[in-house]
Formats: C-alpha cells, structure tokens, sequence
C-alpha cells in the first residue's frame, strides 16, 4: 500500500511541475525570453516534471503521515458535529458552488490575464462560505420544511392536518403517553428531540437510584412506542446552541416546527401560553375525564390524615383526587359520609371541599 501511495504521488509531483513548466514558459514567452532556442520546451517539461516528481517521491513518507493524521482529525471533529448540520452544510456548499459557477461564467470569458482567475477564485470561496453558513445556522427552519414533507408524503388530507407533537421529558418518564397513544387519541407524528433523549441518558446514568429508575424508565416507554405503537415517531437532531435550558429549547422548536409541545410540566405550560406555544398537558387531560362532581353531592370516603388548617382532614378518590374534610381532623382512619360543598379545578389538578354528613359513621 505504501509503495502504491508513494507511485501515485510521484506521478502527482510529475503532473504538478509539468503543470508548473507550462507557467513558467508563458512567463518566459511574456517576456521575449528564450534560454535554449531549439530545445527550451523539452528541457523545461523533463526538469520541473522529474523535480516534483523526485520531491513528493522523497517526501511521500511525511505526506501520507501528516494526511493520516489530518484525517483522523477531521473524523474527530466532524463526530461532534450533529448529523443536520453536516448535511445542510452539504447542500449549502453545493448550491453555493452552483450560484458561483452561473456569476463566474461571463467572468471566465474575460482575457484578462490574473484578474479573471483571481475574482473567480474570490467568487467561488465567498458564496461557498455563505451557503454553508447560511445552511447550517437555519438549519432548524430546513429540517422542519423536510419534516412536514415527509410527513405528508403519500397521505391523505385526513393525515395531513394532524400537528406534530413534541414530547418533553416529564411525559416521557410519565408514561401515560403509552396508553393515550394506544387508544388513539393521539395522532401522529410524535417528534423526540435529540436534546430531550440527552437529558433522558444523564437521568438515566444518575447516581441518585430514584433519578436512575425514572430515566430508565422513560427510555422504555420510548422502545414500546416505537416497537407496539403504529405511530410516527420522529427524532429531531437539531439543537439551539445559544439557548441552555431544555424547556425554553422545547419552546422554541415548537414555534418552528409549528407543533404542539405534550408536557406535564405546570410551569411549562403557563410559560408556553406566554409565548403562545399550544401545549397538550396530560394532567388536564387526566382531569377532563375524572367523573364531575357537584356541589351538595354526597360521597363516602375515608379520612386518611390532617390537613394543614385547624381541624381538617384529607381523604382522596381512587382517582387521586384529594379531598379536604372540615372538621374531619377527628375522623382520621375512619370513613365517613360527607357532602361535597365546593370543587377547585386548577391545571395542577382537583381539589374538593367536604364537610361531614352528619356524625354517622360507616363501618368499612
């Protein structure tokens, strides 16, 4: 492999100093110069042909190991780099090139010895500079374009008008998403951003066993919706380098992507509605289905400790839903008749107010 590498780059050295010959004869012929009247060309063309050829020979040692090294470094460096901006780089490069070329064309035809060549090369460098810059920092608009493209493609008006959802970590780690998606409330597509799955991995790999189980956990929901769930799940590779915090980054790929954000954050929520960012709370969601109830509605619950007013005790439905019995302090372990006198709904939850019905107790 070396000999071949040196070969190659010997027969490159020779095409440079043929290359380099040419220059040096037309310098010559501007100048009225000739040397060796007969036999100029000839010399010139052997001279620097096997001169280059000779120094790469010699030197290919050192090139294939810097070029090595070179590319290693660039492998590690692209590595850091998300998979979008390489890819919108890409093309950004290439349809700079393209717009440079369709400019530089009347330039070329111009016999103006240097100038054209050097406000060409000018061109090329500048508008190949300005699509990949322009590509890679709105990169979050262009995936969101081939995202909705893809989407759409091949599905009927029906599809079509269904809104990405973004998932944030609380619902992941929550888990009721599973279910909701199962039942087919939700319609597709659920976008993941890479950011979010990020913050599922460090709570995952958490030392606190508590973080560790709910991060692992929110990692298995995702494998099920993706593996039972005939769902489009979608993960976003886009990232916003200048903004540090998860939410605000969750807030700003909905504004993008036009999508709405499933959250069980509460200050998520009002947050998104500041900056008007549609939000789909489970937890409202949970509480729109829980039965109503009325006030002057009786019901039988059992007190299970003291609220945090003199003389109040707590109780909760098999929902969850709490309740606070006034004057149910002295009813705590029992269950007791009581009848709702007023119901606090809140995006937090429910809360309903109760006062004992009567002094009769109901044996459990």
């Amino acid at each position: 492999m070396r000999r071949v590498m040196r070969f190659l780059l010997s027969i490159f050295g020779i095409i440079i100093g043929i290359g380099f010959a040419f220059l040096v004869r037309s310098v010559l012929g501007h100048l009225h110069i000739r040397l060796i009247p007969r036999y100029q060309d000839i010399i010139l063309f052997t001279f620097f042909g096997l001169a280059f050829g000779i120094i790469l020979f010699f030197l290919s040692s050192r090139i294939m190991k810097y070029s090595v090294a070179f590319l290693k470094w660039v492998e590690s460096k692209l590595s850091e780099v998300p998979t979008l901006d390489i890819v919108f780089g890409a093309i950004g490069l290439i349809i700079g090139l393209i717009i440079a070329f369709l400019i530089t064309d009347p330039i070329s035809r111009l016999k103006i010895p240097w100038v054209s060549v050097i406000l060409t090369t000018g061109i090329y460098i500048f508008f190949a500079y300005l699509g990949v810059s322009i590509a890679t920092k709105r990169r979050e608009e262009l995936s969101s374009f081939a995202l909705f493209k893809r989407v759409m493609k091949g599905k009927s008006p029906k599809e079509n008008a269904a809104v990405p959802k973004i998932l944030d970590t609380s619902v992941i780690i929550d888990g009721r998403i599973f279910d909701i998606c199962k039942t087919g409330f939700i319609e597709g597509p659920l976008v993941i951003p890479a950011f979010v799955l990020e913050e599922l991995r460090h709570i995952a790999d958490s030392s606190d066993a508590l973080k560790r189980n709910r991060g692992r956990r929110g990692l298995d929901i995702l494998n099920r919706i993706q593996k039972e769930l005939e769902i489009d799940v979608e993960i976003y590779e886009g990232d916003f380098a200048d903004i540090t915090e998860v939410d605000s980054k969750l807030l700003k790929l909905g504004q993008v992507l036009n999508a709405k954000v499933l959250t069980n954050d509460y200050n998520l929520n009002k947050v998104a509605e500041f900056q008007g960012v549609p939000v789909l709370n489970i937890n409202e969601l949970a509480n729109a289905v829980k039965p109503v109830v009325l006030p002057g509605e009786e019901m039988v619950v059992q007190v299970i400790k003291d609220g945090k007013e003199t003389g109040q005790g707590i109780a909760y439905l098999d929902d969850g839903t709490m309740i606070v019995v006034d004057g149910g302090k002295k009813h705590v372990g029992e269950t007791i008749g009581v009848m709702v006198t007023s119901v606090l709904q809140t995006a937090a939850g429910r809360m309903i107010f109760a006062k004992p019905k009567g002094t009769d107790k109901i044996v459990s």
